[in-house]
């Protein structure tokens, strides 16, 4: 990890992360394509690779899709690991990918949807830092106590698995654990960033504004939705992986699963309902890069995940560009709670 922080603001993030802005650009499946990883990081925050996304998606072996992105920038870059069971073979393919990560130089790992206990001491011991994804205070205490490094605090405006409270909520409950926060969730320009920072959190986490980007190379027409799509237009579905997504509304949109998966979905075979909605989810989703070709476009495109940030989203710009432009406002905010 790179111990050196360029000028720019301190907090627990950036330090934990070697970084000039304390925003991530989130892990995404299917949009985390390399290049889209790589320019976000070359903008001074930090970028998260989705390794499913890299491997099945965009066709790349692990380890050589990492050294690509080392050679479209030097910026440090972290990795995301669904751990949640349900697949043993899934669990012990993602316990290799970060030991690649790991040897890469990896050194920022984000864990989502299981117990990061395991996770955490691999990365610990090779001096890294462990953020894990939470929607309330208990998963972020089972976090604290499996000993994550900070928080990534999922509220009710971000797109993919979302929260059921308010980033102010998600603050004041979470605070006292005197862990590192960071706000994910209906951060799309300078305002809600400004407010999330000023709140106390150590950084912010976005994706929605990251698709409507030139290098993220899905479709153009999940870029246009963004960018045409209203806050209104942003509805949940549990229908993809069972719990929680934001979506933009569309004629094919059903909220729930059907009757039998909810049943199974509330049963001691949950772990494995969900395993196979988010297997139907990865076909399914595969299909928005701009690299595949759906011969059925409307089966196929039914769902384009996307954040209520979608308001603030007015035209398709370089990532670089966009993480700059945000990271520099920052500059000038007075109430921001620094490292010293």
């Amino acid at each position: 990890m790179n111990s050196k922080v360029s000028p720019g603001i301190k907090t627990r993030l950036t330090i934990h992360a070697g970084i000039e802005f304390p925003i991530i650009c989130g892990a995404m499946y299917p949009c985390s394509n390399p290049e889209l990883v790589a320019a976000a990081a070359e903008g001074g925050g930090l970028a998260i690779m989705q390794p499913v996304s890299l491997t099945y998606v965009h066709g790349w072996n692990l380890r050589e899709g990492i050294r690509y992105m080392r050679t479209l920038t030097d910026k440090p870059i972290g990795f995301n690991a669904l751990i949640e069971k349900g697949s043993k073979k899934y669990i012990d393919r993602m316990s290799i990918w970060i030991d690649i990560a790991l040897k890469e130089g990896i050194r920022f790992f984000v864990t989502s949807l299981g117990k990061p206990d395991w996770v955490c001491k691999r990365v610990h011991e090779a001096d890294g830092y462990v953020y894990h994804d939470v929607t309330n205070r208990l998963w972020a205490k089972k976090g604290q106590d499996c000993g994550v490094d900070g928080l990534i605090c999922v509220n009710n405006r971000a797109g993919g698995h979302l929260g059921p409270t308010s980033m102010e909520t998600m603050y004041d409950e979470l605070t006292d654990l005197g862990l590192p926060l960071v706000c994910a969730g209906g951060i799309g320009s300078e305002l809600e960033l400004a407010q999330a920072m000023n709140l106390g959190y150590d950084g912010v986490q976005m994706g929605t504004r990251f698709i409507a980007t030139t290098e993220c190379n899905t479709l153009k027409d999940y870029k246009d939705a963004i960018v045409q799509a209203k806050e209104k237009d942003i509805v949940s579905t549990t229908r993809m992986t069972g719990v929680p997504i934001a979506v933009i509304k569309s004629k094919h949109y059903r909220q729930e699963n059907s009757w039998w998966m909810r049943k199974l979905l509330k049963s001691r075979f949950k772990h494995t309902a969900r395993m196979l909605l988010n297997l139907n989810s990865f076909i399914r989703l595969k299909y928005p890069s701009k690299k595949k070709n759906p011969t059925n476009k409307a089966k196929k495109r039914r769902y384009y995940s996307a954040g209520k940030s979608v308001e603030t989203v007015h035209s398709i710009e370089s990532a670089t560009s966009v993480m700059q432009r945000l990271g520099k406002s920052l500059l000038t905010l007075n109430k921001i709670k620094e490292v010293t």
